[in-house]
């Protein structure tokens, strides 16, 4: 299985040099403003690198300058492996540098040690304009004849040869992040939805309804999966049903024990919504391999984050699984291996440790994780 297993960032924000194993199952934990969602921001980045949307997302984030880690760094460097079957890891180094109003990608490489092979093998080798790639034809790195787009990676644009690199790209680009869910009255969740095929819910819940009637029809067994779930952590809970409110189009409704007629989606609660959208995006079949959340525990009673738990640990073994939180009570129910602290040291930069690299034995003797996080035994509370 192709799995990435390190990423380094520098100079992105807080983070100046942040050096970290990647696992199936990681969840960041910290004070509001020590670089948990810039983490998941620079992943997401590297992202759209490879799937040529670099300029777009720079855009979003107000452009290099703007995420560029004030008076303590003069570029971006993002940097991740992936472990190959039978191979050594391929690695990939993207630098960004800002010129003018705009950017540059100073470096990129693409490498791989390789048996039989005298150093280092680079499928890429880019600086400052200058692109290379190795074409097969030729047995060595090439300049491209085409016009290349300055403002977006190698990685993305030279031709596909070889399958382990395409895996990276791949992979890297299909990346997801998740924020918190819009419940407000007009939400696209709140809404009908048009009937068609969908293998997610939606990053803001618009194919959620669509999502749960095709997997009904499709993979019963994950159907039954959420409505398990909906009935353990709400046990008045019956069945979900998707009537038609017009040509082509369906909604929810939400059957309980106690009540004749059941609820449509605008009357449900923030947190049954949201708990709802978070355990059909963790019972889709076809998740990305690597899948970010920002904050799931908003809206949520505390007693369902021990089961959000569960299902985030069976969901990681399909997906490499990255949440970032700071709420006390999701922690009490992770384990320390589970578990990226992060805090701001004195010079102001991001450090991140995994909670099984403390100290932490004697406490959790006699303290829950949540407890020795709160005393400050771990740090991320400044």
């Amino acid at each position: 299985m192709y799995k990435m297993n390190h990423i380094k960032i520098g100079g992105f924000r807080r983070l100046k040099d942040l050096d970290l194993p990647i696992r199936p199952f990681m969840v960041l934990i910290g004070a509001n403003g020590v670089g948990k969602t810039s983490f998941l921001d620079a992943y997401s980045l590297l992202s759209a690198s490879a799937a040529g949307g670099l300029n777009s997302k720079l855009s979003q984030f107000g452009g290099v300058s703007s995420v560029l880690f004030r008076d303590k760094a003069d570029s971006i460097s993002l940097f991740v492996n992936m472990d190959v079957p039978g191979n050594k890891p391929l690695e990939y180094e993207l630098n960004l540098t800002p010129r003018g109003a705009g950017y540059a990608i100073s470096r990129e490489v693409l490498s791989q040690y390789r048996e039989n092979y005298t150093g280092v093998f680079k499928h890429i080798d880019s600086k400052d304009g200058d692109i290379r790639y190795f074409e097969i034809d030729d047995e060595h790195l090439v300049r491209p004849n085409w016009e290349h787009n300055p403002f977006e990676t190698s990685l993305f644009q030279v031709p596909k040869m070889f399958r382990q690199p395409e895996e990276l790209r791949r992979i890297l680009g299909s990346v997801t992040q998740y924020h918190v869910l819009d419940v407000g009255p007009r939400s696209s969740v709140k809404l009908p939805q048009q009937m068609k095929p969908a293998n997610f819910p939606g990053a803001d819940g618009e194919d959620l309804i669509p999502f749960l009637y095709y997997l009904r029809e499709s993979n019963r067994e994950r159907y039954d999966a959420i409505e398990d779930s909906l009935k353990a952590a709400f046990p008045n809970f019956e069945s979900l049903s998707f009537p038609p409110v017009a040509a082509g189009m369906l909604t929810l409704t939400w059957k309980e024990k106690n009540f004749r007629k059941p609820f449509f989606m605008h009357e449900l609660s923030e947190g049954a919504l949201r708990f709802l959208w978070l355990i059909s995006l963790l019972q889709s079949p076809v998740l990305s391999t690597v899948t970010m959340i920002d904050e799931p525990e908003v809206s949520l009673h505390p007693e369902l984050l021990s089961l959000l738990s569960d299902l985030m640990r069976e969901a990681a073994q399909r997906t490499q699984l990255i949440v970032a939180t700071h709420s006390d009570s999701f922690i009490r129910f992770l384990e320390p291996k589970e578990v990226v602290v992060m805090d701001s040291g004195d010079d102001g930069c991001t450090t991140a440790k995994w909670g099984d690299t403390l100290d932490l034995d004697e406490w959790l003797k006699e303290y829950s994780l949540d407890e020795v996080w709160r005393m400050g035994r771990m740090g991320g509370r400044s």
